[in-house]
């Protein structure tokens, strides 16, 4: 098994795909109508699939709302990058604000900085150390 996207439910279907995309996300397809509402299947340029789904209700309200009592709302996502200076300024060029970047382990290459959307929601971005794998491994949890 593997996780293959998460849908994340969006009140303003134009205001989001507006910040997603200056993030770096691609439209690669759509659904217009289905029991949740449109939608909208997001990628980075290098990834091979999709990884968020935007799901958007016009007529259903606002659910992120509705939903904020529930202890299973998302809490955050993580976005890989190369370079976080790079990508910052990517961002700041496209009218993204991030916070400063701060290393977790003390070091130079492992970054992490956040941004949020529209929704409220916070994205991680994280600059793994040179050699670490694209994502957490059993390796990170050894002493």
């Amino acid at each position: 098994m593997r996780t293959l996207h998460f849908g994340l439910r969006v009140t303003d279907l134009e205001r989001s795909l507006a910040f997603y995309t200056a993030v770096g996300y691609e439209v690669i397809g759509s659904v217009p109508d289905t029991p949740f509402g449109s939608l909208t299947m997001l990628k980075l340029p290098g990834d091979e699939f999709v990884s968020i789904e935007l799901v958007h209700d016009a007529a259903g309200g606002n659910k992120a709302e509705a939903d904020a009592g529930d202890r299973s709302v998302l809490n955050h996502f993580v976005i890989k990058v190369e370079s976080m200076t790079a990508t910052l300024g990517e961002l700041a060029a496209r009218g993204i604000d991030a916070e400063a970047p701060v290393s977790p382990d003390g070091s130079d290459d492992f970054l992490t900085s956040w941004l949020t959307d529209p929704d409220g929601n916070r994205i991680e971005l994280v600059q793994w150390p040179t050699g670490h794998p694209d994502g957490f491994t059993s390796a990170d949890w050894t002493q």
